[in-house]
């Protein structure tokens, strides 16, 4: 089967299909105004786009690569990030300034429910490791909401650091990664209690977490600093197992989107000002070979197999 990297170049309203093996873009298409984020359907066979100023959800069909359909709605204010539930029936959608959460059927692509976080600048989806909770980074509060995902409401809120953004469950279920653009931190938090744990420095203006499939790593880019942090999860340090960031590696101008291949082998970050991606080897730490270019500011991005 082929891989693919989905990259949304968001300054100029298109989509770069990318071959990551033999590191070239096979295709572009264009789609509504500004996207920022993409998630891919479980089944591979559709691409969700939520294209910011637009106001619309482009489904981007896989076989083809064609948009197939765009979800609408009058309440849409800048839709951003998204996830699918572990069943992969249904995705989650936040709709940052007028701080809504939409759940849409990945079956009809229809919205079938959406509700308020009354938080300011709800931004992202993040799903705990078991499926069973939503976390909503809320840039303007400082703090995350947590939804029930089988009741499909809000149970609770809890601070963090100062603008939240990037936001993962652990592979374990048993921490959750925070980055706080605001102060450059990362917080883990204990997913029983929400309690603090560590608290970690950073570059400038850390944005997203992406965890390595194994759970070893947690690749965090830094917006202003232009580089990545590498998060060791279980590194050890005087007789005690710590998550510690092991190195920094440099990239392009303002990274952003970051994905791991399916077997964690190589991960990729789109760099939004020099208009490329870059290729980091996990094995090595260090970005291997030229980066990839694509459109003008490439932003979200997704691995497609």
């Amino acid at each position: 089967m082929n891989e693919y990297l989905i990259v949304l170049n968001k300054d100029e309203d298109t989509v770069s299909i990318v071959d990551p093996l033999k590191r070239e873009e096979v295709k572009r298409i264009e789609v509504d105004r500004n996207p920022h984020e993409v998630v891919v359907s479980d089944d591979g066979k559709k691409t969700y786009v939520s294209c910011s100023l637009g106001n619309k959800i482009d489904v981007i069909d896989n076989e083809n690569f064609e948009i197939v359909k765009r979800i609408e709605d009058e309440d849409f204010d800048f839709p951003h990030g998204m996830d699918i539930t572990k069943d992969g029936k249904k995705l989650y959608l936040a709709s940052t300034y007028s701080e809504m959460i939409y759940i849409i059927d990945t079956e009809s692509d229809e919205i079938i429910k959406k509700f308020p976080t009354y938080q300011d600048k709800s931004h992202m989806i993040s799903f705990s490791h078991d499926g069973e909770v939503v976390y909503v980074p809320n840039i303007g509060s400082d703090n995350i909401t947590i939804i029930d995902v089988e009741k499909e409401e809000i149970v609770n809120h809890f601070p963090v650091g100062a603008g939240p953004e990037g936001v993962a469950a652990d592979p374990t279920g048993k921490h959750l990664y925070v980055a706080n653009q605001g102060d450059n931190t990362l917080y883990v938090i204990d997913t029983d209690d929400y309690k603090i744990l560590h608290k970690r420095r950073l570059g400038d203006v850390p944005i997203r977490i992406v965890f390595s499939p194994d759970g070893r790593y947690a690749f965090i880019p830094n917006r202003e600093s232009g580089d990545l942090s590498i998060i060791d999860t279980k590194h050890e340090l005087k007789g005690e197992v710590l998550p510690w960031e092991i190195k920094r590696i440099p990239v392009g101008v303002w990274p952003g989107g970051t994905v791991f291949n399916e077997d964690g082998s190589y991960a990729y970050v789109a760099n939004n000002k020099t208009n490329d991606i870059s290729v980091i080897n996990v094995n090595t730490l260090e970005e291997e070979g030229e980066r990839i270019n694509v459109g003008i500011h490439p932003d979200g991005i997704a691995y497609l197999n």
